[in-house]
């Protein structure tokens, strides 16, 4: 919630993150190379300095890359002067994890495999005030650290993204695919669906602040952690900003699966958003069907063309799907938590005030209303010798009847026992 930014805004206001020069404090000597100067703020996992700033990475046989991210980070280091650790939360089979605690990071390893997964086993580990996340495949320039930082120690962010699309993107860094249509696609999917407002929602190089990783819900184990860190966080008004970054080419081998790897991306976001998912297609379905229905059992013309029975058995199919269709946002709302809860009128009105009695009870005696109707037709069908029926359109809204009843009536309990649990 942007109320996060503000408060530590407000307990900022004429302040900066504390920089520590005095050597009997921890801090350097002038006198120190710049090498120095950085493995003087670099926090170890046995130490008592609380660090300010913790910088995760995940890895999966960075050996190539991550020495120079780590030589990197602690160039940004030494330009912020504040205790820092580099966490590293490894997987690989490598030589990664040796180098990393080489250069002073510390070794993590998570206990299950994912991309999400690790950065999650790793925050959880971390002290710093606050954290930045980025691979370690020299695709970010952890140098730009104080860059992105600054919104968000300043208080006029939660969570500070490098956005590769409106900044630089090298030479052979990203595929074109994944630059002019798979990154912008998903980050409109997002935006659309969880009101991030961002440019580049895939971008692994973020800064956020401790209270705002305490206020994320984070679960997912893969590739989609990207898209749920960023949907939660506009799903709870979380203020997120972002300052261009260059995008380099990545040292080593490539572990990113375009095809499954953006579709479990699109998934994640449509199965918690119910409400783009199935309750916006139920609603615009269901009353199209309506529409559609009414306009042939009336006989009403349109632009000169009445509409038959064709059209009554094509609006009763839509009118039904779309019944389904909504059915399923309201019990996905209410059986799942969804990130994104559906915040139209009906679906709330339901989730609110939907009992199983009364549910149960409009089931009926729509059944009830459409039974009518089917059982004299039954009458008349006995009555003539079981000879043929001529069927009509009062019959297509009767036999509709009966199944938008039945649905209602067993969706009623199933909502029930969802509700329940």
């Amino acid at each position: 919630m942007r109320g996060i930014a503000d408060q530590r805004k407000r307990r900022r206001t004429g302040a900066t993150v504390s920089r520590t020069t005095d050597s009997s404090a921890g801090g350097p000597s002038p006198s120190l190379d710049r090498d120095s100067v950085a493995e003087e703020y670099i926090v170890g996992a046995d130490s008592e300095v609380t660090p300010v700033l913790s910088v995760v990475m995940p890895t999966l046989n960075e050996e190539e890359g991550i020495v120079e991210c780590i030589d990197w980070i602690k160039t940004a280091v030494e330009e912020l002067e504040v205790p820092t650790e580099i966490v590293v939360s490894d997987s690989s089979t490598d030589r990664t994890p040796d180098l990393a605690e080489e250069r002073g990071a510390i070794v993590v390893t998570p206990d299950e495999p994912g991309y999400g997964y690790a950065y999650r086993y790793a925050f959880e580990r971390t002290r710093g005030e606050y954290v930045v996340m980025g691979d370690a495949d020299t695709t970010y320039d952890f140098e730009e650290i104080p860059r992105l930082l600054e919104p968000v120690r300043d208080g006029d962010a939660d969570i500070c993204m490098g956005s590769r699309l409106d900044g630089e993107i090298r030479s052979g860094a990203m595929p074109p695919l994944h630059q002019y249509i798979g990154n912008p696609l998903l980050t409109r999917f997002l935006n659309t669906f969880y009101d991030a407002g961002v440019s580049d929602a895939h971008s692994g190089f973020r800064v956020f602040s401790r209270e705002a990783l305490e206020t994320l819900d984070l679960e997912t184990t893969g590739m989609e952690f990207a898209s749920e860190m960023i949907m939660d966080a506009g799903a709870k008004g979380l203020a997120i900003e972002e300052v261009p970054i260059v995008y380099h080419e990545r040292e080593g081998e490539e572990t990113l699966d375009s095809f499954s790897d953006g579709w479990r991306h699109v998934r994640f976001m449509l199965v918690n958003a119910p409400g783009y998912l199935f309750s916006a297609p139920g609603v615009l379905l269901g009353l199209f069907g309506t529409v559609v229905m009414a306009l042939a059992y009336s006989g009403t013309a349109v632009n000169g063309v009445t509409f038959g029975v064709h059209s009554m058995i094509a609006g009763s199919l839509c009118l039904i799907a779309g019944l389904q269709a909504f059915s399923l946002g309201v019990f996905a709302t209410v059986g799942t938590d969804p990130i994104q809860r559906p915040d139209d009128v009906l679906t709330n009105w339901i989730v609110e005030n939907a009992t199983l009695e009364r549910g149960a009870t409009l089931g009926a005696v729509v059944f009830a209303l459409g039974a009518v109707q089917a059982g004299y037709l039954v009458w008349t069908w006995v009555s003539s010798g079981f000879g043929n029926l001529s069927f009509t359109l009062g019959s297509m809204v009767a036999f509709t009847a009966l199944v938008v009843g039945m649905q209602a009536f067993f969706g009623s309990f199933f909502l029930s026992v969802v509700g329940d649990r």
